[in-house]
This record gives structure tokens, C-alpha cells and sequence, in this order.
């Protein structure tokens, strides 16, 4: 499995939408809510031969109420 992070960036006053609809869809590994430019810090495991870039585009985005995503994608944790 390999891990990533999004960073997502909520409409006002959307952010705990977001975060319940990604929790009920049970693809996220962990979700935060953070201060700063963005609203949520989500965590997400996918298969090895997964393509993080389509999983974001097909399964992140289409959540009502986002408004910009960032995705970090990890090498190792230590």
C-alpha cells in the first residue's frame, strides 16, 4: 500500500461537509482539520499499482464543496 497526503481547501463554512462525506465514503485512512490555507489534511493508502493522480481526480474531487486540493505524495516514514 502507499500512502499520500491531500491538503484541501473548503468553500466557507463547507469544511465539516467535506470531512463527513470523506468520512462516510470510508477511502480516507485519517482526516484532520488544520489552520492555515487549507482546510482538512486528509490521509489516503492505495494499492501499489494504483494512479494517485486519477484516484484524487475520480475520488476526492468530486465531493461537494471543495474549492482546491494538494496532494504530497510520501517516499518514506521513519
Amino acid at each position: 500500500m502507499v500512502p499520500f497526503f491531500v491538503m484541501i481547501k473548503c468553500h466557507l463554512g463547507k469544511a465539516y461537509q467535506v470531512a463527513n462525506a470523506i468520512a462516510d465514503a470510508e477511502i480516507a485512512s485519517e482526516i484532520y482539520s488544520t489552520a492555515g490555507d487549507f482546510d482538512l489534511l486528509v490521509k489516503f493508502y492505495v494499492d501499489d499499482d494504483t494512479d494517485i493522480g486519477h484516484f484524487v481526480n475520480e475520488k476526492v474531487h468530486p465531493f461537494d464543496g471543495i474549492l482546491d486540493t494538494k496532494t504530497m505524495i510520501t517516499f518514506k516514514a521513519f
